[in-house]
């Protein structure tokens, strides 16, 4: 008789809700959108106007579907006009416009944020003000038409979650929760959808079997990067792009920043050209290998 290592611990994950292990049989998800479709195609980083409006004309005359666009650079560090015509151009093209909040400990005063063994704060927030300061970027950005915000620190995700039940925000605002938060377990995701995750994006390099774990554990989409910049590891698992919609659907594949030095960068027009190649390419790829699966 086999027996299954750490068995009385699996079972207890079993017993509330959370996968034995990881699912090497690598199981067909049964989840979709709102609309039913599997996946979407997300675009992140598109952190001038100049630039979101490059990919979003180009991919319009090429017939390619874009969903969603992030910017990764801080809704602090766009005036107004450039925050309202990002909101016109997203409208124009029917694309989801996700903006990040502002004010982070990157661009604060702490040189722990800045030093080599401080970057895993580097995106969270430093004191109470930061909050207060971060809550009132929401409500600039909400003024100005903005419904999808990128969250990169828990406790923040937590509170506005909170405003927004208790009507301080409104409901329809919606959370994305950043790779940079570091999570890549069942357990971690959890937590985040419980507090108001309304999708998450885990860490970049997660194998199959982990990424098919993390869809066992919640119902909200996954966010799964196909590639990434050389700062986190420049991987390109293009081919891996079926079977990530397969067993995470619902998901927006996150494509193109393997274009990219860094994260938070401004790309140029020519990135952009650089990045709709790489949608070109999964989209093919999930056309050729699993064609039942359908984009939204």
């Amino acid at each position: 008789m086999e027996v299954e290592l750490f068995d009385k611990t699996r079972a207890y994950l079993e017993q509330i809700g959370l996968p034995r292990g990881d699912l090497y049989h690598l199981p067909t998800s049964d989840g979709v959108f709102a609309d039913g479709g599997h996946f979407r195609i997300e675009v992140p980083t598109i952190n001038t106007l100049a630039a979101a409006r490059e990919l979003l004309n180009q991919a319009q005359r090429q017939g390619i579907v874009i969903n969603r666009i992030t910017e990764t650079y801080g809704l602090f560090r766009h005036t107004r006009s450039q925050i309202q015509q990002y909101v016109e151009l997203a409208n124009e093209h029917q694309v989801q416009l996700v903006m990040s909040i502002g004010p982070r400990a990157g661009y604060d005063t702490s040189a722990s944020a800045k030093s080599a063994m401080g970057k895993s704060i580097s995106y969270r927030l430093r004191g109470q003000e930061q909050i207060i300061r971060s809550i009132e970027d929401v409500n600039r950005a909400f003024d100005l038409g903005v419904r999808n915000f990128v969250i990169y620190d828990e406790g923040l995700l937590w509170l506005l979650n909170e405003m927004r039940k208790d009507g301080h925000l409104d409901n329809t605002i919606r959370f994305k929760l950043s790779a940079h938060c570091g999570h890549g377990n069942p357990a971690s995701l959890r937590l985040l959808q419980q507090i108001g995750a309304d999708s998450i994006n885990p860490v970049r390099d997660l194998d199959l079997p982990m990424i098919a774990a993390l869809r066992a554990a919640v119902d909200v989409p996954l966010d799964i990067h196909t590639d990434t910049p050389v700062a986190s590891g420049g991987f390109v698992r293009f081919y891996d792009a079926p079977e990530i919609v397969r067993i995470a659907a619902p998901v927006y594949l996150k494509v193109g920043n393997s274009v990219l030095e860094q994260h938070g960068q401004l790309p140029t027009l020519q990135d952009m050209h650089m990045m709709l190649n790489n949608v070109c390419i999964v989209l093919e790829l999930i056309a050729r290998f699993c064609p039942e699966y359908k984009q939204s």
